[in-house]
């Protein structure tokens, strides 16, 4: 599983997809301190840049990025037929990629997110945005490494649940956020680090199982297709 890892780190890190990883934290964390220092009202710039760009947009489309990256560049130059050979279960391929995708889109969602939360509130607040990121890094990881498994456009559909389901639909019909992972981080970020800042809109209850759900479910799915694999690279 080490090796595998290993590959999966190297083949990501030595990608120019990487490179995408950047812009966006730097975004946050620069407007939260240009914010701070000019003295605006938190609750002015504290919603849109921690929610409305760290939430919504850096988490997610980062785990979109390295999430569709671990599997889908091997798949695409060929790489993963050569560790299919290996005689090794799927779940010990699926697995360290994913903890991979989990620590990289983590670590770059949350560190961001913590100076934000200490700018826009208290260390506190930046350590239950840490939190409930990882959370989610985990959850969004397990969907989009799936999804690039389950189609040959994993980055679009990955696009369509973002954009789409979890920015536009889940603000008109409100059912649809039992199913938005986005809903889930900040229900748990604002039960760890309570603040008027934040809308958590479904319970603490489904933020929990929905998100063990998110991860085991589309893991497992993962697992599976890879099993469907065959040594020309094509799925059944």
């Amino acid at each position: 599983m080490s090796t595998v890892s290993w590959i999966t780190a190297r083949g990501l890190f030595g990608r120019r997809r990487f490179l995408l990883l950047f812009p966006l934290p730097i975004l946050l964390v620069g407007l939260a301190v240009l914010a701070r220092s000019a003295g605006v009202d938190p609750g002015e710039w504290g919603p849109p840049v921690v929610q409305g760009l760290g939430l919504a947009v850096l988490l997610p489309v980062t785990a979109l990025i390295v999430g569709t990256g671990v599997l889908g560049s091997e798949i695409d130059d060929g790489t993963l037929l050569h560790i299919l050979t290996k005689p090794l279960p799927r779940w010990q391929i699926v697995l360290p990629k994913l903890v991979v995708a989990t620590v990289v889109t983590a670590l770059t969602a949350a560190i961001p997110l913590y100076v934000a939360g200490v700018l826009v509130d208290s260390v506190r607040f930046g350590l239950g945005l840490a939190a409930a990121s990882a959370v989610g890094a985990l959850a969004y990881s397990a969907f989009f490494l799936a999804l690039s498994l389950v189609t040959r456009r994993p980055v679009l559909l990955g696009l369509v649940y973002v954009l789409i389901w979890e920015g536009l639909l889940n603000n008109i019909v409100s059912g649809t956020r039992v199913l938005s992972v986005q809903h889930y981080v900040v229900t748990l970020a604002d039960r760890i680090a309570p603040t008027a800042l934040l809308d958590g809109s479904v319970s603490l209850p489904v933020a929990i199982v929905m998100s063990a759900l998110f991860t085991v479910g589309f893991t497992l799915l993962a697992i599976r297709r890879l099993r469907s694999f065959s040594v020309a690279g094509e799925t059944s």
